[in-house]
């Protein structure tokens, strides 16, 4: 029986509550707040209808450590889940120190001035955390989040060390538009608009962005052209894994998209900037932002499914082994269930799955923490409980 509080009412929030409501015996009070309240209020009603759990919605700046101080002081929560922008990280954090209370989020923190993210802002609250008797779980998604423990599970049961690790994710799904993304445009064009990196042989390698591609055959969805990204949870998982060698990210995109973004990018569209327009000052990426759908809006009538897994290569017992664990996700069933699309739902049910190991005392210790950092057996039955099932294969 626990309180929690639900910071953003966006598509993975909406999973997040969905998930935590049909589990009233864990999460028996849930708030669910973001700056836009009619977003919780619509959220809280379909939840309702769905399980019969009473969601409590409320409004609140993110931004504000203040406001957020003066509503977890109100709710009393034991875990803070933040499902809001990777900005507003930091002062979540900052608000749950202060008030004691533990913290769980989905992506690493970047400042809203620069293309730019990585661990070093969140790793420095260790010490604060790790004295104030309050634990903070960094990256319960799924990439982030779920690549972790498949790589920590790979080298618990399966491997003595892992040598290479390519972590892959399709989404071969088709929601109807020319052009839309499906998370927060804002975050997703930053991300890949920014320089790929990887790590071998013991250091960081930059390329220019989407500039090596690949194709991968991904289990049930066939063969598919990937481009090479950086993503956060290499930055933690080259201190983890034992013997690693090289650790790559790869993304799918279609060429219409690519065709989109080279050129939205040629116009200055995806850019940080500020502009002078009519007197006033905007950020064209916001801009497009509101322009684009609402990534929580595709659901309706998105078709075919997500593949998401780690290619792992290493050695068990002195013998050369290559494997992949994945999960397949499909976007009509996610929407059957949640009203959410397969993106949404794959970030949404790892972080319900990460507060209820927190909650239930399997994961929890004073301090700052990534998801390989635990046993991950508890997690990976429940992905298997609450629908996200794995598989695994030898290459």
């Amino acid at each position: 029986m626990s309180n929690v509080l639900i910071i953003g009412a966006g598509g993975v929030g909406n999973v997040v509550a969905h998930k935590c409501g049909q589990l009233p015996d864990i999460f028996s009070n849930i708030t669910l707040a973001s700056r836009t309240s009619s977003k919780c209020e619509k959220i809280a009603a379909d939840v309702k209808a769905a399980t019969g759990t009473k969601i409590t919605p409320a409004g609140v700046d993110a931004d504000n450590v203040h406001e957020m101080v003066s509503l977890i002081k109100s709710v009393k929560p034991e875990l803070v889940i933040n499902v809001a922008l990777p900005y507003q990280d930091l002062p979540i954090m900052d608000a749950c120190l202060e008030t004691g209370v533990n913290y769980l989020d989905t992506a690493n923190y970047e400042p809203i001035d620069e293309a730019k993210f990585e661990y070093s802002w969140q790793w420095a609250y260790r010490d604060k955390y790790k004295n104030a008797g309050i634990m903070a779980l960094l990256g319960s998604g799924f990439d982030p989040g779920v690549t972790n423990v498949f790589c920590a599970y790979a080298l618990k049961h399966h491997l003595d060390e892992i040598h290479y690790v390519d972590i892959v994710d399709c989404n071969a799904g088709d929601h109807g538009h020319p052009f839309a993304t499906n998370f927060n445009p804002e975050i997703n064009i930053r991300e890949i608009t920014q320089k790929g990196k990887y790590w071998e042989n013991g250091e960081w390698k930059e390329i220019e962005p989407m500039s090596v591609s690949q194709d991968f055959d991904f289990p049930e969805v066939g063969v598919r052209k990937a481009y090479l990204l950086y993503h956060e949870e290499e930055e933690s998982l080259v201190k983890h894994i034992t013997g690693l060698k090289r650790i790559r990210f790869w993304m799918t995109f279609g060429e219409a998209y690519i065709n989109h973004l080279t050129v939205l990018q040629n116009v200055g569209m995806t850019s940080i900037e500020p502009v002078e327009f009519e007197g006033k000052h905007i950020v064209p990426l916001q801009f497009l932002k509101a322009v684009l759908p609402d990534p929580g809006s595709l659901g309706t009538n998105y078709k075919g499914k997500t593949c998401i897994g780690c290619i792992m290569e290493g050695v068990k017992d002195g013998e050369k082994r290559k494997m992949m664990i994945y999960n397949v996700c499909d976007h009509a069933q996610c929407y059957k269930e949640v009203k959410a699309q397969a993106v949404s739902y794959t970030t949404g049910v790892p972080a319900m799955i990460g507060a209820k190991m927190i909650l239930t005392d399997k994961w929890n210790r004073p301090g700052v923490y990534n998801m390989e950092e635990f046993d991950p057996d508890p997690f990976m039955d429940d992905l298997n409980k609450y629908g996200l099932p794995w598989k695994e294969i030898n290459l």
